[in-house]
C-alpha cells in the first residue's frame, strides 16, 4: 500500500552509497547475498533474545534490499539478479517471526505459525499473479523499476517492515501484532485473488 510512495524515497537516499559500491567494482548479487546473510544473524539475534541488535540487523538486511536494485539498473539488470532478489526476500519474511518463536515459543509460537501461514498465502498470490503477467505481456505501471511484475496490496514491503520494527521494539506485544498483522495479509491474499480472478478471465 505505501510501497509506491516510499520507494522513490528510498532509490534517491540510497544512490549515492550504491554509486560508490558500483565505482569498487562490487556487483548487485554480491549485495543481495550479503544482505541475506545479515537477515540470518537477525534471526539468530531474535531468538537470543537480543531485540536491539536484531532491529539494527533487519535494517541492514533492508538497506542492501534496497541498494541491491539501484546498482543493477547502474549496471546491467539480469533475471538471475531479480530471481535471487525476490527468492531470498519472501525466505527472510518468513523467518522473522520464527525467530521470536525460538525466543519464546510458549507465547509466540502459535501466532508466528499463523503469521508465517499468512505470508505463504501473500507471497504465492504475489508470484503466481507476477508468472501470469509475465506470460501474457503485463506490466506494472506504478512499479517500473522491479525485475518481476509487481502486485500491490493492504500488506507490502514497507508495512510488513513496519511490523518487525514494532515487533522488535515491544516484542511482549509479538502475539497481538503477529495476529492482526496475519488478518491483514489474509485481506490482501483475497484482493489479489479477486485481481487474478478479474485481470486474467479472458486468457
Amino acid at each position: 500500500m505505501l510501497d509506491r510512495h516510499l520507494l522513490p524515497l528510498v532509490r534517491a537516499t540510497l544512490h549515492g552509497p550504491a554509486r560508490a559500491l558500483v565505482t569498487r567494482g562490487v556487483s548487485a548479487d554480491q549485495v543481495t547475498i550479503c544482505g541475506f546473510g545479515l537477515g540470518l544473524l537477525a534471526i539468530g539475534a531474535l531468538a537470543l533474545g537480543a531485540y536491539l541488535p536484531a532491529l539494527i540487523l533487519i535494517l541492514a538486511n533492508r538497506i542492501a534490499d534496497g541498494m541491491d536494485g539501484i546498482m543493477a539498473r547502474m549496471t546491467q539488470p539480469t533475471d538471475r539478479g531479480a530471481f535471487l532478489d525476490i527468492a531470498l526476500d519472501f525466505v527472510f519474511y518468513a523467518l522473522v517471526p520464527l525467530g521470536f518463536a525460538l525466543a519464546d515459543p510458549a507465547t509466540n509460537a502459535l501466532p508466528a505459525a499463523v503469521l508465517i501461514a499468512s505470508f505463504v498465502g501473500t507471497g504465492s498470490s504475489f508470484l503466481a499473479f507476477a508468472s501470469i503477467a509475465a506470460k501474457t505481456g503485463r506490466t506494472a505501471d506504478a512499479y517500473p523499476t522491479k525485475g518481476i511484475y509487481y502486485i500491490g496490496g493492504l500488506t507490502e514491503g514497507t508495512e510488513t517492515i513496519g511490523l518487525f520494527i514494532a515487533m522488535c521494539l515491544w516484542p511482549a506485544a509479538f502475539p497481538a501484532l503477529a495476529w492482526t498483522f496475519a488478518a491483514l495479509c489474509a485481506l490482501t491474499t483475497l484482493t489479489r485473488w479477486h485481481q487474478g480472478w478479474r485481470a486474467f478471465d479472458h486468457n
